[in-house]
């Protein structure tokens, strides 16, 4: 399959609230990014999270198979550190082939969960 998308991509807008370990994994707040490789060669794919306040954390570094999607909440994120919860921060992600990626938050904070999504933006 021919590959489509990007190599960089800008979120400009992150932030985890505190965890509550009341709720299930399904349910608790996080920030993801869906991000789909269709090429036919593995990408390797690097994010550097940005603050307002302090050096920019990473990179992270994960593969996403060729042919299939990886969804990645920032939640998870702990190498080389954990991305502070109560924190604003960005993400760039930058893949060696073309890939898309979307954002999605999922906030649980309400009785009334708040699902928000958009496409990143798209550098180059």
């Amino acid at each position: 399959m021919h590959a489509i998308g990007k190599r960089r991509w800008i979120i400009a807008e992150g932030y985890l609230p505190p965890p509550d370990a009341s709720l299930s994994r399904q349910l608790s707040s996080h920030e993801t990014a869906c991000m789909l490789n269709a090429g036919d060669v593995p990408a390797q794919v690097t994010i550097t999270i940005f603050f307002a306040d302090r050096e920019p954390a990473g990179p992270y570094r994960v593969t996403i198979a060729p042919r299939r999607t990886l969804h990645l909440r920032f939640n998870d994120l702990t190498d080389p550190e954990a991305i502070p919860a109560d924190t604003d921060y960005a993400s760039l992600i930058e893949s060696d082939v073309p890939i898309v990626v979307q954002h999605t938050r999922l906030d649980s904070r309400r009785a009334g969960l708040a699902l928000m999504t958009t496409t990143a933006y798209a550098c180059d």
